[in-house]
């Protein structure tokens, strides 16, 4: 098969902004072919081919799961382990840590999912697979994501391995189904949606950019589509890693057997003056403080802040060895919680 050349569907990406951590980049995606800013990685449709992987990023073997990028350091997630003999992976608790939310504005479609899917946990929790993978499953959202902002974070809670385990934003024109015997990286495998690859690639429209470091199981992956500004910003265990004139929902997909998702946060807000207010206000504080505990506000004034716009202002932007510099101790304790 012909390779595509290096001025075919290319995007220009704009950064916002200068971060220092590797998780924390923002970008912007605009229509316009243009050269891409970056050295793009030149790769073919075909896996069978014999030198796709000499120009790709070398992949994360498919049996062997990621591991040390969990959001807390629970006992649930060392204790998980492969077992070769039952082929599969065997994990004594399960992980509730950062699942602090109640109320949801959406979950998964019931009516929108792949045959191989199974949905838990009030349609939060997704498993796809659930004797043996041969493809690729996918689910999207019950709730189309119209103007305003809108926040969901997504969290693996299962081991993370072998062809590609996504989370990331579609329009409705996307199959679900079409892969279902291919193992392949789903989202952003065409026009209509936008993928981040556990291996840390962006996927869209066929091609893919190193955009993160990757996660595994027990990680947190927040999705910020911003419709005001025509922005799609990724976060990594709640540290920050931005599209036009479509309607989304979100996503998620996974080739690999026995292995699940969970919403655990998704809510979203109009762009108003209160909401640009706490964004600036969240920048303005260092990482480790609690916006709402520090500011000498109103009970009720803190409490609605809290219910409407508390994932805003629970956001950091600064690295992971940044965060909670002074006493990572207690920062540990917050974070864990598990049964």
């Amino acid at each position: 098969m012909s390779r595509r050349s290096r001025n075919s569907r290319a995007w220009r990406y704009v950064w916002g902004g200068i971060r220092r951590d590797a998780d924390a980049r923002a970008l912007v995606l605009a229509s316009e072919a243009e050269q891409w800013r970056y050295d793009r990685l030149e790769y073919s449709d075909s896996d069978s081919e014999a030198d796709y992987s000499a120009v790709m990023v070398p992949p994360v073997p498919s049996a062997v799961p990621v591991t040390g990028e969990s959001y807390c350091a629970c006992d649930s997630q060392a204790e998980t382990s492969y077992n070769p003999r039952l082929r599969g992976f065997h994990q004594v608790k399960d992980c509730h840590c950062g699942e602090d939310d109640q109320d949801f504005d959406w979950v998964w479609d019931a009516s929108s999912r792949s045959t191989a899917t199974l949905l838990t946990c009030d349609n939060r929790k997704v498993s796809f697979h659930s004797d043996y993978s041969c493809g690729t499953a996918a689910v999207r959202g019950s709730r189309e994501l119209a103007d305003g902002q809108h926040f969901w974070e997504i969290k693996m809670t299962s081991p993370v391995y072998g062809t590609d385990m996504m989370v990331g934003i579609g329009t409705s024109d996307v199959n679900l189904d079409k892969y279902r015997h291919t193992f392949c990286s789903l989202l952003g495998k065409d026009a209509d949606s936008w993928g981040l690859s556990y291996t840390g690639l962006l996927h869209h429209k066929g091609d893919k950019l190193k955009f993160s470091s990757r996660f595994g199981q027990g990680s947190i992956i927040g999705v910020h589509l911003d419709t005001w500004h025509g922005t799609l910003t990724f976060f990594k265990n709640r540290k920050c890693i931005e599209l036009h004139n479509k309607r989304f929902y979100p996503m998620a997909c996974s080739t690999a057997a026995k292995s699940s998702m969970k919403v655990i946060r998704s809510c979203s807000t109009p762009t108003s003056l209160l909401y640009l207010c706490c964004a600036r206000l969240r920048r303005l504080l260092p990482d480790c403080m609690d916006t709402l505990d520090v500011l000498p506000l109103p009970p009720g004034l803190r409490q609605v802040l809290h219910n409407k716009l508390g994932w805003v202002l629970s956001l950091n932007s600064g690295s992971d060895s940044e965060g909670c510099a002074s006493d990572p101790e207690a920062c540990q304790r917050k974070r864990c919680r598990w049964t």
